[in-house]
């Protein structure tokens, strides 16, 4: 049966911190998407909660944590999340991270190696992946007219843009609005500063057991993800699950958190 849950937050120096947590035993850290929040992976906690610790924050920007004005970088993202292990006195862990969440994971594991037990990515950002480097320029210039009043109906965007079904583009718009730190990660900030924190060229140096999830509907994009990842971290592995849409977590969570449990359960026996 699974356990209830714990909602706690907590003062850091980069701001309040929300987080959500539950049961005992060896941690795991679950690191949510770029447009979404730490309730994201409750499907999959409740499915561990009687097996291990499971720890679930929104990241600094996101969710109910505290959204302070300041600079957003991976670096920051990375940061907090050691202040905040390192608060609750959590010295090694197994990370857990999805689409901008696998970007921050990997980026903390290459950069507190003897912290992490091991890293399961599902469609992490983060890298340089072949037929995707103009994505973020434009979901940049998708948000930037999106926040002009000329795409805020159904009827301008079919007048200005001539497209027959607006809806896709307008609820694309809503997202963006709804997570303004998440456009500022990923297409709002400086080309150099993008590439300085991609993983790429530093993934060799990931020397800890990787599990990379995919879904046999997982988009184009996504696999692209999962496979550069998987091709250049040297101990790193591709799971394809079945899955009967795009979103993984959502429609197969029996599947990931079985995935996730032997994963971690072969670090311990290891």
């Amino acid at each position: 049966m699974a356990l209830p849950l714990r909602n706690a937050r907590i003062r850091l120096p980069q701001g309040q911190i929300f987080w959500r947590e539950v049961g005992q035993g060896r941690t795991i850290v679950f690191l949510h998407g770029s447009w979404d929040d730490s309730g994201q992976w409750v499907p999959i906690i409740e499915r561990l909660s009687t097996e291990y610790h499971c720890l679930a924050p929104d990241l600094l920007g996101f969710g109910e944590s505290e959204q302070p004005n300041v600079h957003y970088a991976i670096d920051l993202e990375v940061e907090c999340l050691a202040e905040h292990l390192e608060a609750l006195k959590l010295r090694r862990v197994c990370l857990v991270g999805h689409s901008l969440g696998g970007w921050i994971a990997a980026s903390y594991a290459l950069k507190y190696l003897d912290q992490v037990e091991g890293v399961v990515l599902l469609a992490p950002e983060g890298v340089q992946a072949e037929g995707l480097g103009g994505r973020w320029w434009q979901a940049r210039l998708l948000k930037l007219a999106v926040t002009g009043w000329v795409l805020r109906s159904r009827h301008a965007l079919r007048k200005v843009l001539k497209l027959r079904n607006p809806d896709r583009l307008l609820q694309r718009r809503r997202q963006l609005l709804a997570f303004p730190v998440a456009c500022k990660l990923l297409f709002q900030r400086r080309r150099a500063e993008l590439r300085s924190e991609q993983l790429q060229e530093q993934l060799k140096w990931l020397k800890v057991p990787v599990l990379v999830l995919q879904g046999e509907q997982d988009t184009p994009t996504a696999k692209r993800l999962n496979q550069t990842y998987a091709q250049l971290a040297p101990d790193a592995k591709l799971q394809q699950l079945p899955s009967t849409s795009s979103n993984l977590l959502e429609t197969q969570p029996d599947a990931v958190a079985q995935a996730i449990r032997g994963f971690v359960g072969r670090k311990a026996k290891g």
